[in-house]
């Protein structure tokens, strides 16, 4: 019964999207690993496409559609040309990618919060089983690989590609306004600094906080899920330092540092062997 009901469902296009949405070749998607920023990425987007627009949780979906919470047929109906939210690792047929990484021991924190919040962990699981499951790969989103494999699997392919823009999520946090413009430049909207200005107000952690609490009960991301657990969290970088145990942490930089240094980020404990470096600013991914 189920299979026939999955059939029904894709024939008449009312499946949920993710890996099998319809490509055409003017998207752009905007892809990242789940809790590294692309929420706040998809309202900077919206706002500097839709400046007119009032952008929110409640019409998002319209404006910059998530493919793993819309079915075919809606996605298909988007007017082109259209940006769309992924989480998907590499994909041969995206033609245009902007890419969010974050450092993944924020990404670990975030991420327990956003399980708590949707009722996948109960508020007294333990951090490190947590962080074990996470770097295992056996969490909810085990289908879009791990951190590291998304970001290998997009980075690695498409790194040196005119149509891929790496973005980090600390970068955006530290320069929103440079990095807005080079978001800008890679989407061929002129950065007017009036417009990046504007679109950076409107897409402020506190207005987003403030958005969430008004339309919580509209958004599909929110209205069915635990209230007292928001979705749009610190909106910070680094703090994972006061957040997870030193085991976590010394987990996730044994599994994925060489990674992490390639993306730029700084380990706290020095692998034996290993340059324990970040990436000079200028020379980090997808900079041009």
């Amino acid at each position: 019964m189920y299979g026939i009901k999955t059939v029904v469902k894709y024939l008449l296009g009312r499946d949920i999207a993710d890996r099998d949405v319809a490509v055409y070749p003017d998207d752009t998607f905007l892809v990242s690993y789940p809790r590294s920023g692309n929420t706040w990425t998809r309202f900077l987007i919206a706002n500097l496409l839709h400046p007119e627009t009032a952008v929110g949780f409640a019409n998002i979906e319209s404006l910059v559609p998530d493919t793993a919470a819309l079915s075919s047929r809606t996605l298909k109906r988007v007017p082109r040309p259209r940006v769309l939210k992924s989480h998907q690792y590499f994909d041969p047929r995206y033609p245009k990618v902007l890419y969010v990484v974050r450092d993944p021991r924020d990404v670990a924190f975030s991420y327990y919060q956003f399980h708590r919040k949707y009722g996948f962990i109960q508020d007294n699981h333990p951090m490190e089983q947590f962080v074990a499951d996470f770097v295992g790969g056996r969490l909810i989103s085990a289908d879009w690989g791990t951190w590291a494999e998304n970001v290998a699997s997009w980075f690695y392919t498409r790194g040196q590609n005119p149509t891929f823009m790496l973005i980090r999520y600390e970068d955006l946090k530290r320069n929103t306004e440079r990095e807005l413009g080079r978001i800008a430049h890679f989407m061929e909207v002129a950065p007017d600094p009036k417009l990046l200005t504007q679109a950076i107000q409107k897409s402020s952690a506190d207005r987003m906080r403030e958005l969430e609490q008004q339309q919580q009960h509209e958004w599909i991301g929110t209205k069915k899920h635990r209230k007292d657990i928001p979705f749009v969290g610190q909106a910070s970088a680094g703090t994972w330092e006061q957040r997870l145990p030193p085991a976590s942490v010394s987990l996730i930089e044994a599994a994925w540092g060489e990674l992490m240094v390639k993306m730029g980020y700084k380990l706290s404990v020095l692998a034996p062997g290993k340059a324990n470096h970040a990436v000079p600013a200028e020379l980090s991914p997808g900079r041009t």
